[in-house]
């Protein structure tokens, strides 16, 4: 009886040791990592995949609110999310986020500039949650042929009818919210109705001008001269006058948005070991500067800044200047009493 004991114990003992090597295999040899569009080399996760062993399931979408509503209802468990502050703010008000430990991202805290860990501040009071990514500011790219120099630095050449069909505006409510807000002089973080329901009546007057509603495409028609004035995040900038000389950015005068999107681990996540992995991977400066030579947006890791030559270290459309941040704020998390507002008043823009 004995004998029969301990036989089964061994082969219980067997079986739990192949589960557990099986269920390790699962969660280490990947990570589900869910992203905002065109904003990693996707080189670079061969890379990772190559040097880790971890292999990278990796999706996009072109908003915060589209990533929201996915993590919200997708089968897929992701392990790593990079969102803007505002959404970041709601997870973590929400209680969606882990606590990443920054002991397991040396290269994170090496080359990540105090300078952008303060700018997380705004959304991630003790850097708990956050790696920083890209920043920036919402503006017009336009061309400057077809433009008129003194009207594009007012938003409300967005409602000049001397562009009708050829503008394109974001398709994203929070930023497409942001213009007529600042042009109507309201915080673009308010709460007060009135001022909201003005800023959408401006949007729906306006509808009949636009051509589209776009997020990364809206830089590749301005440069093809398909339109001649779009709402961009000022990382398009750079590639888009580099695509055709003859555009331009511009941070309107009445003020803007300024952005900073971030990585974080959701509680979804399911290999956080393999999600800090990734993270600590992104912020390699030579990882960091592959990504920035593929993409082109402001990077918060300083030992690429460092790296750059002067021209395009100094250069306005990759670095706004002190006097053009100043200008701009940065957007927050107001409840969902008011997501539900922006999401319905967004379908009645948006409907035919």
């Amino acid at each position: 009886m004995k004998k029969v004991i301990s036989l089964v114990l061994a082969l219980a003992m067997v079986i739990g040791v192949f589960a557990l090597s099986g269920c390790g295999k699962e969660t280490n040899g990947s990570i589900n990592v869910l992203s905002l569009g065109d904003y990693i080399d996707m080189n670079i996760l061969k890379t990772f995949e190559k040097e880790t062993g971890i292999k990278v399931k990796y999706d996009e979408l072109p908003t915060n609110e589209d990533i929201y509503t996915k993590l919200q209802t997708s089968s897929v468990k992701y392990d790593v999310l990079c969102l803007s502050d505002y959404m970041i703010e709601r997870l973590i008000k929400e209680n969606r986020l882990l606590e990443i430990n920054f002991d397991n991202l040396p290269e994170a805290k090496k080359n990540i500039g105090e300078t952008y860990w303060k700018m997380s501040e705004e959304f991630d009071p003790d850097r708990k949650y956050n790696v920083p990514h890209f920043y920036g500011a919402i503006g017009i790219l336009y061309n400057s042929k077809k433009v008129d120099e003194e009207k594009v630095q007012s938003w409300n050449v967005l409602w000049d009818e001397a562009y009708s069909q050829r503008i394109i505006m974001q398709n994203s409510m929070r930023e497409a919210f942001i213009v007529p807000l600042t042009i109507l002089g309201y915080d673009i973080n308010t709460t007060n109705i009135d001022e909201l329901n003005e800023a959408k009546e401006m949007l729906i007057k306006q509808k009949p001008l636009v051509q589209r509603y776009l997020v990364d495409e809206a830089r590749d028609e301005v440069i093809a001269e398909n339109a001649d004035l779009a709402v961009v995040y000022s990382g398009e900038a750079y590639i888009g006058t580099q695509g055709n000389p003859d555009l331009r950015f511009v941070i309107p005068k009445e003020g803007s948005s300024f952005w900073f999107d971030s990585w974080v681990i959701p509680d979804t996540c399911r290999n956080k070991e393999g999600a800090e992995m990734f993270l600590n991977f992104l912020c390699r400066k030579d990882i960091a500067t592959l990504n920035f030579e593929a993409i082109y947006y402001s990077t918060p890791n300083q030992a690429v800044i460092d790296s750059l030559d002067d021209e395009l270290r100094n250069n306005p459309e990759l670095f706004l200047d002190d006097e053009e941040l100043a200008r701009c704020y940065s957007l927050k998390y107001l409840g969902q009493e008011i997501a539900d507002y922006y999401s319905q008043a967004w379908k009645e823009i948006k409907a035919e």
